[in-house]
């Protein structure tokens, strides 16, 4: 059994250096802070820290070796993309990754399996470079932000890019951006603590009572840490539908069929909390995953499985299958 982490961004040198390239008003970089963390910064804004392993293969390697991780499903890193730009960027800069992940994968197939960034903020755009990454590229889906530029993912704009992913069997991954409530998360870093599970329960409710669920029943979602508040206030979504107006709009029965088809990924932080997402969500739908290369992921999601109070053909569907089974791997 080989372990895959389908939750892993990555942001090279040389990818950093196309972009720069393609778009100089960017202006990517990297500096150091220190040997092992630096600071990254696009548009002149910076994010930090930024740890060498997000752009280092050598650490990365060294990284994933310690961690008990044979695979990483690689993706874009939230930083780079690129919603707020024009469509033009945002569509070169999304395919300019979504190259140099295809060449990393080509380079390391034992190692690395990849996902796209698409340009979100110009659907039909979208839409065109999830078939591109998938045939030409040999990607196996895509990862995209909870929203673009505070529009949700039921828009209808959107409904040609699900339909694309659905009938391509394209494994899609849903990262928290541009969070609800800014304003009141400034404080005490809530604005991933809180913010990020939080825009995450906000898209995915969006696909399931704005009906993109129930329109492409074959519609592949993964919900990332740990699928944010849903595991947690499912049955509020079920009792609301039963006993308010609302929530009926746009889907003719019970949201229960609906997430019943969420996948999550494993980062959760804590074993109570991991151990009740595999009970209610089952063990078939939890995948494992890092986030890596960031501090808000960890190093320890292989062992964390492995400590799970579960069997261990339940353990392997977290560690390798379930993800063999989404990616469509042989």
């Amino acid at each position: 059994m080989r372990t895959i982490d389908i939750h892993a961004h990555v942001l090279t040198e040389e990818t950093i250096a196309l972009i720069g390239k393609e778009i100089p008003a960017l202006k990517p970089r990297l500096t150091a802070i220190d040997g092992d963390n630096y600071v990254l910064e696009v548009a002149d804004v910076p994010y930090k820290p930024f740890p060498l392993g997000g752009f280092d293969l050598e650490r990365r390697f060294a990284d994933m070796k310690a961690a008990e991780v044979d695979m990483q499903v690689l993706s874009a890193t939230p930083q780079t993309y690129f919603y707020e730009q024009d469509a033009g960027r945002g569509a070169a800069c999304a395919a300019i990754q979504n190259e140099q992940i295809a060449k990393l994968v080509k380079a390391h197939p034992e190692k690395f399996l990849g996902i796209a960034t698409l340009p979100m903020q110009a659907p039909a755009r979208a839409a065109e470079e999830l078939i591109r990454a998938m045939r030409k590229l040999g990607l196996r889906g895509a990862m995209i932000g909870s929203n673009a530029n505070g529009v949700n993912l039921d828009h209808p704009s959107y409904e040609t890019l699900w339909k694309v992913a659905a009938d391509s069997g394209a494994f899609m991954l849903i990262h928290p951006a541009n969070v609800a409530g800014a304003d009141r998360l400034r404080a005490y870093y809530l604005n991933n603590l809180i913010g990020n599970p939080l825009d995450t329960t906000i898209a995915a409710a969006c696909l399931v009572f704005g009906g993109v669920m129930e329109r492409h029943p074959k519609l592949k979602v993964c919900l990332l840490h740990g699928g944010g508040f849903v595991p947690y206030q499912a049955g509020r979504w079920v009792h609301g539908w039963q006993v308010r107006p609302e929530p009926k709009l746009n889907i003719k029965g019970s949201p229960q069929p609906y997430l019943d088809r969420f996948t999550f990924d494993t980062i959760l932080h804590g074993r109570p909390q991991l151990e009740f997402l595999v009970g209610s969500a089952g063990a078939g739908r939890v995948l494992l995953g890092s986030d890596y290369p960031y501090d808000m992921g960890t190093g320890e999601c292989v062992r964390q499985v492995k400590a799970l109070s579960i069997g261990e053909a339940d353990k392997a569907k977290l560690l390798c299958n379930n993800a063999r089974a989404l990616l469509g791997l042989s």
